[in-house]
């Protein structure tokens, strides 16, 4: 059996948009569960869209994700370099091979020209009027330094398929592919022609990538059998939507990974849902560790419909990973929402991490949730009216002056001294603990929800605070 050997060859264009982190993803899954290799090659031949830092945010971002390549550019390899860009020579030599076998052409054709191509709908399609130049007017409009391109001389009749492992069977009749360009006229190779290359020289035996290539498959394959190399399997994806009509856009900034772990996603958390999308376990669970996802990943359960990229879903399943997490470890991660929040430097984070742990599902809920201890204000005395507990303004007021008193009376201030002092409380006054405990809870925070109860909230706002405060929803009942 062949040795599997993957790709990912991203275009060092910005940020990583969570459809290439998939391709990236399910690259990296096939090659392990087949004991392959996983390879990273950076396409960055189109040289005006390429951006300085690119490189650097894809390997932070794979190495976040836990992805981790076997061979590329900081790697290394047996079949370097693994930029396309140091890799121009490789490309002209394969193009005039091409050239050689009447397989591709010199194109001089202007721009001026190439526009008179266009039909009433404003397509081109290049109608080969390059294609018989002689070698000695080649050589000339060379000399004279004309610029020019390398074409794909594409067959006029005939069909070429091929088969895709999600699509199956795909054909196109020739007289529908356009002799593209290979080389262009700064002698950089198109994506087109250096995948093909590359893929070929690289070993490479599985493609995943995309099905926005699935039409243009034909025309690499073409390139294959021209230069009598062997073809690989092709694994195609579709893409992931916005909504019913909408793909989701690196271009608009739709789902960019780095904002996701800016909002307090989990990096775990985001691979193990964007691998649902376009790929159905066969078990009914929905969260999986990248080592599980590596044991049960298979193409022949990847989708040939388009998945929609629900927030919501995702942000359910951070819970999730939340709620499983070790104290210690989300509190760590919680740390620097805490600080960027409207209680910084206020409060005991602890404590309220404590209390957060089981109620949020992103990390950047932080902030909203603890905001309402900073927000005391006026208190609506209907907040007291709760018939169930027999609890309305005139028992608050009688709680808060009884807790004036004995929460004064407390040296050690903590959360079991404080549930001894309300416990008496209620005893005393003979009222349901209930009441007594949500009485306290509204005049401590002036809030009708908070993440804890009254204990917990005096706890956090010390014993200053919290007579203050009884005092001040004294005065407001």
């Amino acid at each position: 059996m062949e040795k599997v050997r993957t790709r990912f060859a991203p275009s060092p264009t910005g940020f990583m948009h969570v459809g290439n982190l998939r391709s990236a993803l399910y690259a990296y899954l096939f090659a392990k569960q087949n004991e392959g290799k996983f390879i990273l090659r950076i396409e960055d031949t189109d040289l005006e869209r390429y951006v300085p830092g690119a490189v650097e945010v894809i390997y932070s971002t794979l190495k976040t994700a836990g992805i981790e390549f076997d061979e590329g550019p900081n790697e290394g390899g047996d079949y370097g370099p693994y930029v396309q860009s140091e890799r121009k020579e490789i490309y002209n030599k394969y193009a005039q091979i091409l050239i050689e076998k009447k397989a591709a052409y010199y194109c001089f054709c202007t721009k001026e020209r190439l526009d008179t191509l266009a039909d009433s709908s404003g397509i081109r399609k290049y109608d080969k009027h390059c294609l018989n130049l002689t070698e000695a007017e080649i050589k000339e409009k060379i000399a004279k330094g004309e610029r020019y391109v390398i074409r794909q001389n594409m067959p006029t009749q005939g069909i070429s398929e091929f088969t895709d492992m999600v699509f199956g069977h795909i054909s196109i009749n020739n007289n529908e592919l356009e002799d593209n360009v290979l080389i262009k006229s700064d002698g950089m190779p198109t994506y087109n022609f250096a995948n093909v290359v590359d893929d070929h020289l690289m070993g490479i035996t599985h493609v995943i990538r995309g099905n926005e290539y699935l039409s243009s498959t034909p025309k690499y394959n073409l390139l294959y059998k021209a230069f009598d190399w062997e073809i690989p399997k092709y694994i195609h994806l579709t893409p992931i939507m916005k909504d019913e009509t909408r793909k989701l856009s690196k271009r608009y900034g739709d789902a960019n990974f780095d904002d996701f772990l800016l909002k307090g996603y989990l990096p775990e958390a985001i691979v193990n849902y964007i691998s649902l999308l376009g790929w159905s376990p066969e078990e009914n669970r929905e969260k999986f560790s990248l080592t599980e996802l590596i044991e049960k990943f298979s193409v022949n359960r990847l989708s040939k419909s388009s998945s929609i990229f629900d927030e919501n879903k995702m942000k359910w399943l951070n819970g999730e990973y939340i709620k499983e997490m070790d104290f210690e470890h989300f509190f760590t991660l919680a740390i620097p929402f805490f600080e960027k929040s409207s209680i910084k430097d206020k409060y005991d984070y602890r404590k309220f991490a404590v209390l957060l742990k089981n109620r949020i599902e992103i990390f950047s809920e932080i902030d909203e949730k603890v905001k309402f201890i900073n927000e005391f204000s006026q208190i609506d005395p209907i907040w007291y009216e709760i018939p169930k507990m027999k609890l309305n303004s005139n028992i608050a007021k009688v709680v808060i002056n009884e807790s004036i008193k004995k929460f004064s009376l407390i040296d050690e201030w903590n959360e079991e001294s404080l549930h001894n002092a309300i416990t008496e409380i209620a005893t005393k006054l003979e009222y349901k603990a209930g009441a007594v405990y949500s009485a306290l809870r509204i005049a401590l925070t002036a809030s009708v929800v908070t993440p804890g109860g009254s204990v917990e909230m005096a706890d956090i706002l010390g014993k200053e605070e919290s007579i203050k405060r009884l005092k001040i929803s004294m005065s407001w009942l």
